[in-house]
């Protein structure tokens, strides 16, 4: 008996160690599963790119393997648009629409104070989440929505081989600023490839891949500049030597001073093949980010996102910035590829970048917040929808509103008291204003109601003009510019010095 008692001494010491040991292995199994059960997010995030930049959307000009291969595995939506913007710095209400999901008539869009942000949201519903590259709303609102980060640049452009950078450190703060020589593409690529590699395999993530590629100074890589000047990209079919009236930018904009007036063919070209050379050097990185995403084993379960923050002109109506509410600086690409996205399919449905957040929610089976400006893409590639919204309001600071049907748009500019109409059937690029064509008259004043409508719902109180006078024609040749502090030496010298 004492033999036995001893023993069953034993056992129970045993147990004590035993049975805790079981408890945290079946939790480990229990959250690796869970973990698996949840999608990833792959967020990747270009600035300033045209929706017309990629190979497989039928630009036969640019080399785009990588983003032809998501648009093959993906949804496309062909009418993807930034909700204009409240700056010249079109990128930073942009990105604070994207991460609140809201517009930015409601929000502090510099500093996002007070909003509650994607990636915040999704931390605390257990997700691990990461970002890398820019950030355009400062430190705080960075530190509250992401638990871990490598090499961001808090700011909005700089010299791709300059790039001032900052990690997060274990203890939550941000490191000392430094200047990285490595070319921007690169360096945030394989910050995002270290996040694979060294992830919580417990818990799904959300990686925030920020590039500040195709943005100015237009400086890729040797190689890649050179691929583009040997067959220089043909110019836009829209292209002027420059606008003939004044938008409300043309004076003192950074954007509108990176090419003399009036714009060459010369001149232009060549800096689409330095802004085509970026983008396929992003390519080239995007493309290391996937392949090791497959390597994690996490491809499959993973939903993948690339967009862009706005467009940008290279040439269109002879500007070069994205200051304007033409199509080519309001419109970017947007593809999504994940399990039960159709594969090369796409969607001619009005969207905005604010749609992704409610997108990113639905499909992961996360709650939103109420106070949303967006939907659910979901239901599009799904085929419960065709379309969200049967039109669009682009808000432009307080010198530029229009509105879009399927065929229709409407510019309004309030300080020149201008309105121009475009047949975007028949016109794509906005080359025909019929604004002041009798024959038009109904369709101007359809749209008009249409803006008032929008104007309501957003509670934009900006007068705009019932009528339209033509506007004073200007003239910007021999127009001083000086080169601002990012530009390298080369692109001083050929854009500024001759």
């Amino acid at each position: 008996m004492a033999v036995f008692g001893r023993g069953v001494r034993i056992i129970q010491s045993c147990l004590v160690f035993v049975l805790p040991l079981f408890a945290v292995c079946q939790y480990c199994v229990t959250s690796v599963g869970y973990a698996k059960e949840r999608l990833n997010v792959l967020f990747l995030f270009a600035d300033d790119m045209r929706a017309d930049t990629i190979a497989a959307h039928g630009n036969p000009n640019i080399e785009t393997p990588n983003l032809d291969r998501l648009a093959q595995k993906g949804f496309t939506f062909r009418r993807n648009y930034v909700f204009g913007g409240n700056s010249g710095a079109v990128c930073v209400p942009s990105r604070a629409m994207l991460m609140s999901g809201r517009r930015w008539f409601d929000i502090d869009t510099s500093s996002l104070k007070g909003t509650l942000l994607l990636p915040e949201l999704l931390g605390s519903n257990g997700y691990e989440t990461f970002a890398t590259g820019k950030w355009h709303n400062g430190e705080a609102s960075w530190l509250r929505a992401f638990q871990r980060g490598r090499t961001i640049m808090f700011g909005g452009m700089s010299d791709h081989t300059k790039v001032p950078v900052k990690d997060r450190l274990s203890d939550g703060s941000l490191s000392l600023l430094r200047v990285s020589d490595q070319f921007s593409s690169e360096m945030f690529a394989d910050s995002a490839i270290e996040f694979l590699k060294t992830r919580d395999r417990d818990r799904p993530f959300f990686a925030y891949v920020a590039f500040t590629a195709p943005h100015d100074p237009r400086q890729p890589p040797q190689e890649y500049r050179d691929r583009y000047y040997r067959k220089l990209p043909p110019l836009p079919s829209n292209f002027l030597p420059q606008l003939p009236f004044d938008n409300g930018m043309m004076n003192g904009g950074r954007d509108e001073n990176l090419a003399a007036w009036p714009r060459t063919e010369a001149i232009i070209r060549d800096q689409l093949a330095e802004y085509y050379g970026l983008i396929t050097h992003m390519d080239d990185q995007i493309g290391r980010i996937l392949e090791a995403l497959e390597q994690s084993g996490d491809a499959e379960n993973t939903l993948i996102v690339f967009t862009a923050d706005n467009g940008l002109a290279m040439g269109s109506h002879g500007l070069l910035g994205k200051q304007s509410v033409y199509e080519h600086s309001m419109k970017t690409p947007l593809m999504i590829v994940g399990p039960n996205v159709p594969a090369g399919e796409s969607s001619s449905a009005f969207t905005y970048l604010f749609d992704l957040f409610p997108t990113i929610c639905d499909v992961l089976k996360i709650s939103p917040p109420q106070n949303l400006a967006g939907s659910s893409l979901r239901s599009i590639w799904s085929g419960e929808k065709k379309e969200i919204r049967d039109s669009l309001f682009l808000p432009y600071i307080d010198i530029q509103r229009a509105v879009r049907d399927d065929r229709w748009k409407l510019i309004a500019y309030p300080k020149i008291e201008y309105l121009q109409l475009f047949d975007l059937q028949s016109d794509p690029d906005e080359r025909h204003n019929l604004a002041g064509q009798p024959e038009h008259a109904d369709e101007l004043k359809r749209l008009q109601q249409l803006m008032v409508r929008w104007q309501t719902e957003t509670g934009d109180q900006l007068k705009v003009p019932a009528e339209s006078r033509e506007p004073q024609a200007i003239d910007l040749t021999g127009k001083p510019r000086d080169p601002d502090q990012w530009q390298p030496e080369w692109i001083v010298e050929k854009y500024f010095r001759q």
